[in-house]
């Protein structure tokens, strides 16, 4: 790591996001094309509902980066990534891996034994990511169709396809089998599933 980064790193906090992170969200996600942007009130939701669960990157007061995840109500043993931002400067610097693995290290995601998230075929990026983390964790992706372009979305957005990744780190030991078996077990209702 160069020196540039090392300050970098030195001057960024992680922490839970608050309620007064609402609003710099929406504007750090407006500012991040393609990603989906959320009204204002939602934003403001997601820093007060999912705090636990998610995660805000600053650097000096600025929000650089944001991590919206959440636990389905019907599944305490996954975190669902709903979307990760960073900013433009910072992209690249792997400050999105670094949300991620200090998320997964918190008390409020300490039951999840998976994580997944959705991601669109073109967005290179996110899959980047993503495989990264799971091969830092040691852990087995699964890709499945989530919802269809035609299906889901009348033909106005990508197809969103569902990456599955476990074991988590520093989780209780289970068998890898029993990890297969829940992510193909998530994958019943799809058409189409396959392991990486």
């Amino acid at each position: 790591m160069n020196a540039r980064n090392d300050l970098l790193w030195d001057t960024l906090e992680l922490r839970h996001p608050l309620p007064t992170d609402g609003y710099a969200l929406n504007q750090l996600v407006a500012a991040s094309p393609p990603l989906d942007t959320n009204s204002v009130y939602c934003n403001l939701l997601q820093c007060q509902h999912f705090a636990d669960t998610s995660v805000a990157a600053l650097i000096k007061g600025e929000l650089v980066g944001f991590i919206s995840a959440y636990c389905p109500p019907n599944d305490s043993e996954t975190l669902f990534v709903w979307q990760v931002v960073v900013s433009e400067a910072l992209r690249g610097s792997g400050l999105g891996k670094r949300m991620l693995t200090w998320l997964i290290d918190q008390p409020g995601t300490e039951k999840a034994q998976r994580l997944t998230t959705s991601i669109t075929p073109g967005n290179r990026a996110s899959w980047s990511l993503f495989e990264s983390f799971a091969r830092d964790c040691g852990a087995i992706p699964v890709k499945s169709m989530l919802f269809d372009r035609h299906r889901h979305f009348a033909g106005e957005h990508d197809d969103e396809y569902l990456l599955q990744i476990a074991p988590l780190p520093n989780r209780p030991d289970k068998p890898i089998n029993h990890h297969l078996d829940d992510l193909r077990a998530g994958l019943r209702f799809s058409n189409r599933r396959w392991l990486d």
